[in-house]
């Protein structure tokens, strides 16, 4: 007898529904999609993220009502493979990756995705992000050999024409995770990008990130990339993202982009202190992971063997704590939540930082049935 889906109400939350569906392999009914809206039911990029679920995986049946206010999705089984896939350019490419990066190691084949849109915009992680640091998240749980990705095309919003390339290996298990110590922030990279605009402004970005930067630390590095040409996309924008790397192995990230055309201007220079300060704020809640990837560990930390895993963050974004709720309904798996205080042994330094939190799980032992034991 086939179970009942899990029913959920609104918009919100929609990719953590349909890929927790995916992994756990039951079916979710969601209604009331902005029903109250002017403009009721899915938008278009929800729509594309819902195509893309249905190339990655073999056997999927969506159903959509007509006034597209609800959805009924029945996973089929991750198949990954080749894909190709315009993404909306309402959202970032970073939309529709990270939904791919929770998939990919639990496929049949290893991935090869490429995907097509804006690569940088003011919601989503930009690639430069992702490839940073969720690349690197995905590696501590051993998924190493084989992943990559490649900005081939950037593209700023509104028109997008920007053009990465994603591969991932496939893993039958996830080792257990034990992270507890953020350590000291050692060195800070970032890349800032112009797509369509004077190359001067790259520069400019820069200068500004390291009036604010050059007061903490000396080893930065910021890669300067400015795109000509058909690898520029349709759009003139720019932007910067930077990575803060700690003594323990442990990437914090903070970005800003411009904003569209039509919009008010901005101010290079600003920009770049922008960013500077969003990094300096990530550093301050600290943790092993950053704010924005603290659901992609906790999931691999809950998939993982049926063993201990262990993670300190900063204070849960409210992403997170709903993902909890999520991952509780679809995988009936519950993190137990500590508190922790600053102790740093001296005095001064246990003042600065937020409280930490310390979450712990038993993995529920997924396994990839797809890979074979070698």
């Amino acid at each position: 007898m086939a179970t009942k889906p899990l029913t959920y109400e609104g918009s919100n939350y929609f990719r953590q529904r349909l890929i927790l569906a995916t992994l756990s392999g039951r079916s979710v009914k969601i209604n009331r999609i902005r029903s109250k809206d002017h403009d009721p039911g899915l938008r278009e990029f929800e729509a594309s993220f819902i195509r893309l679920l249905d190339k990655v995986t073999n056997g999927s049946r969506i159903e959509v009502n007509e006034a597209g206010t609800g959805v009924l999705y029945q996973p089929g089984l991750p198949l990954g493979g080749n894909i190709d896939h315009d993404c909306n350019v309402q959202r970032g490419i970073g939309y529709y990756l990270e939904g791919l990066i929770c998939l990919a190691p639990f496929c049949k084949k290893p991935i090869k995705a490429i995907l097509r849109g804006v690569t940088s915009n003011q919601i989503d992680p930009s690639v430069d992000v992702i490839k940073a640091v969720s690349i690197q998240v995905l590696k501590k749980f051993g998924i190493d050999e084989g992943l990559e990705l490649t900005v081939t095309k950037r593209g700023s919003p509104p028109l997008g024409g920007g053009e990465v390339i994603f591969k991932c290996p496939i893993r039958r298990n996830l080792r257990p995770l034990q992270l507890l110590k953020a350590g000291k922030v050692k060195r800070i990279r970032g890349v800032a990008f112009s797509t369509r605009v004077s190359p001067a402004f790259v520069n400019r970005m820069v200068e500004g990130a390291r009036s604010v930067l050059n007061n903490f630390l000396t080893d930065i590095y910021i890669h300067t990339d400015h795109m000509k040409g058909p690898k520029s996309g349709k759009s003139p924008g720019f932007g910067v993202s930077l990575v803060a790397e700690t003594t323990e192995g442990t990437f914090l990230s903070a970005e800003a982009m411009s904003n569209p055309v039509g919009k008010e201007i901005t101010v290079p220079k600003d920009l770049g202190k922008r960013a500077a300060k969003l990094l300096m704020e990530e550093i301050y809640r600290g943790g092993c992971v950053d704010s924005r990837h603290q659901g992609l560990a906790l999931l691999f930390m809950a998939l993982g063997q049926n063993d201990v895993s262990k993670l300190q963050t900063g204070p849960l974004s409210p992403y997170t704590i709903q993902f909890l709720r999520h991952m509780k309904d679809f995988l009936q798996i519950m993190f137990k939540i500590e508190a922790q205080q600053e102790q740093d042994g001296d005095s001064e330094d246990s003042r600065t930082g937020h409280d930490k939190i310390l979450l712990t799980c038993v993995g529920v032992g997924f396994s990839n049935l797809s890979k074979t034991i070698t």
